[in-house]
């Protein structure tokens, strides 16, 4: 049953902090993606290699790169869970050793929230009847449902949105011609660093020009470099 059967409106409201966790890892990891591949890409080209052996560094780019995020997400998001489960652990030792200080300690931060004194116990007591645990979770340790650690979920979610970043340089260096590679695949990369600035300020509730023009700047610059380096050490064909 939803809102409209039972005669109560929805009245939820969807707010852009709601949607900035996931969105920046997702932005962070697609950007991470577009800029390292195509900068390898692009050295890699600068320096005379054969096609051969640019689209093999592509293609190394963004599988080791997937595999780097999901296994540093991985490794960071599991300490986050161990530490939540200890936390966790603990309170609910603590609920069962001391239940009316326990009572106390949740009354005073909603105290600091303003509620008065006999409202804020009055809460207290009945949040900690209904869930004791999740009241504390939420309220003093500020763990939920919703924010709890998934490692699993969020290695799977940093390594796809490199490689749909990395995806398209690899793309671009394939369909280009051999001559034009370092070409296409600086502007193709732009282009898409550019439009997930876009997206990522659009779905955060900011405007989309300095975000864009951000993060540019700073694929041209790792580029430029990249291609330096590639016309420097390159192997003369």
């Amino acid at each position: 049953m939803n809102a409209a059967d039972d005669g109560v409106p929805d009245t939820r409201e969807v707010h852009a902090t709601s949607r900035l966790g996931w969105l920046r890892a997702a932005v962070l990891g697609a950007n991470d993606g577009i800029l390292s591949t195509s900068s390898l890409i692009i050295g890699v080209a600068s320096a005379h290699a054969t096609r051969g052996s640019i689209l093999l560094a592509g293609i190394s780019s963004l599988v080791a790169g997937a595999m780097s995020m999901a296994a540093g997400e991985y490794v960071s998001v599991s300490s986050q869970a161990d530490s939540e489960k200890a936390d966790l652990a603990r309170e609910k030792r603590e609920l069962g050793s001391s239940w009316d200080a326990e009572v106390g300690e949740l009354a005073g931060i909603y105290r600091k929230r303003g509620l008065d004194n006999l409202l804020a116990r009055r809460v207290a007591v009945a949040l900690m009847k209904h869930d004791a645990l999740g009241a504390h979770a939420r309220d003093e340790l500020g763990i939920s449902e919703e924010t709890a650690a998934r490692p699993v979920q969020a290695a799977l979610a940093s390594a796809c949105a490199f490689a749909s970043g990395a995806m398209l340089p690899v793309l671009g260096a394939t369909l280009s011609p051999s001559g034009l590679v370092p070409w296409t695949v600086s502007v193709v990369s732009l282009l898409g660093l550019a439009i997930l600035g876009c997206v990522g300020a659009r779905a955060g509730g900011a405007a989309p020009l300095r975000p864009a023009l951000r993060v540019i700047f700073w694929g041209v610059m790792a580029m430029v470099i990249t291609a330096g380096i590639g016309r420097i050490f390159g192997v003369q064909g």
